[in-house]
């Protein structure tokens, strides 16, 4: 076996350290200012930077691999052309190092933060999250909300409890993503710790309207850039599904984004970059802002609360208490035959499973669920049948 010299890549990652302070934007969150949990010593003698590890950790996580099959916006419908999480999250990374590229950021910060922020999410959406939410309030357990339990599976749950011991940075960003809220201006709130962050979680939990703001620009970035990706895709989906015509959108939007996806992101990025270039803060243009606070009032009413799309919802919330109590069941009788047990719980750590109630073991094993998964767990009688068109 080959035996890598070690002074040497370690010796590289100093010089691109060096490097990326002389190129990037004093704004930038550089890869020497990462700060991680638990000190690792594999890691000080790893060539990779801090971020780029935290790409890597990410990308092999089990969490990302079933984003494969976690629905975006439309659920049980059969159309390969309909965006998946899998797709939303790549877009938003995407977008987001463009964005990061010109001004002068760290792309592997963006990228980490862009690919971890939806990792929570449970089967069947914003629909499921909401339906999961309501039964943990019921278990006393707080609120479900997927950018906190994306924080909950890399930390907590990833390799059977020791989670990925990813940076503060990272975690910070994926906390703090919400891109449902409209902003026109973000002002990174600086100088967090661990500390902070773990009470800004627990405040998170109790009361989800509490606006988190990222500790740098780059999470700042990737929250816009979430809502830059989903806005025009969600639109061209649904005119695919022939739920709207390009001719509804609103006149205002059209004139200032565009009709299109394509048009949409570009105008969008293009107005970021020109609004938040050598500055503490990412933002943008009134005019803009407008124009997209108002596309997204669209959305909401035409696409996502179309009664056309929610024609499944009763019986998936159904199913949701259904599997819910079923688990909760399994580990109050200690049923080792339980999938809730042999393909969860087996193997996890002493610290996840005396951490943790049985609410949260069962919050945890169905969030984490991918939609076919979630219906192959349900009785076969009672699952819903997809759709083929609306």
């Amino acid at each position: 076996m080959k035996k890598f010299n070690k002074p040497l890549l370690s010796r590289l990652r100093d010089v691109l350290n060096e490097r990326e302070a002389e190129r990037l934007s004093p704004q930038a969150c550089l890869n020497s200012q990462s700060v991680r949990r638990r000190d690792e010593e594999k890691l000080q003698t790893d060539y990779r930077q801090a971020f780029s590890v935290d790409v890597d950790r990410i990308l092999h996580s089990h969490a990302y691999t079933r984003y494969i099959d976690k629905t975006q916006v439309f659920y049980l419908i059969q159309n390969d052309h309909i965006t998946h999480r899998v797709l939303h999250v790549q877009l938003v990374s995407k977008i987001a190092r463009t964005i990061g590229r010109f001004l002068g950021l760290n792309e592997d910060l963006i990228e980490a933060i862009a690919l971890g922020h939806d990792i929570g999410h449970a089967p069947f959406g914003h629909d499921g999250e909401r339906f999961l939410s309501k039964i943990c309030r019921q278990h006393g357990i707080g609120s479900f909300q997927h950018n906190v339990q994306s924080f909950q599976f890399l930390e907590k749950v990833e390799r059977k409890g020791s989670g990925w011991n990813l940076c503060l940075q990272t975690l910070d960003g994926i906390l703090c993503h919400d891109g449902e809220i409209h902003e026109k201006i973000l002002h990174p709130k600086k100088n967090k710790s661990f500390k902070k962050l773990e009470k800004q979680l627990d405040e998170k939990k109790e009361n989800p309207t509490i606006n988190l703001v990222p500790m740098t620009l780059e999470g700042c970035v990737v929250r816009l850039a979430d809502t830059i990706s989903y806005i025009g895709r969600d639109i061209e989906d649904a005119i695919r599904m022939n739920l709207i015509a390009r001719s509804d959108l609103p006149t205002l939007s059209v004139r200032r984004l565009g009709n299109t996806n394509g048009t949409i992101v570009f105008n969008l990025v293009t107005d970021v970059i020109q609004n938040s270039f050598q500055k503490p803060c990412v933002a943008f243009s009134p005019e803009l802002s407008k124009a997209l606070k108002k596309l997204k009032q669209f959305n909401l009413e035409r696409i996502y609360l179309n009664p056309k799309i929610k024609k499944h919802t009763k019986i998936i919330q159904r199913l949701f208490t259904h599997l819910f109590e079923k688990y909760l069941e399994e580990i109050d009788k200690e049923n080792q035959h339980s999938v809730i047990y042999n393909q969860f719980l087996d193997g996890m750590s002493e610290e996840y499973i005396t951490g943790h109630s049985a609410p949260e073991i069962v919050r945890d094993f169905i969030s984490g669920m991918t939609d076919q998964y979630f219906l192959s767990q349900c009785p076969e009688s009672i699952r819903p049948t997809p759709l083929y068109d609306l």
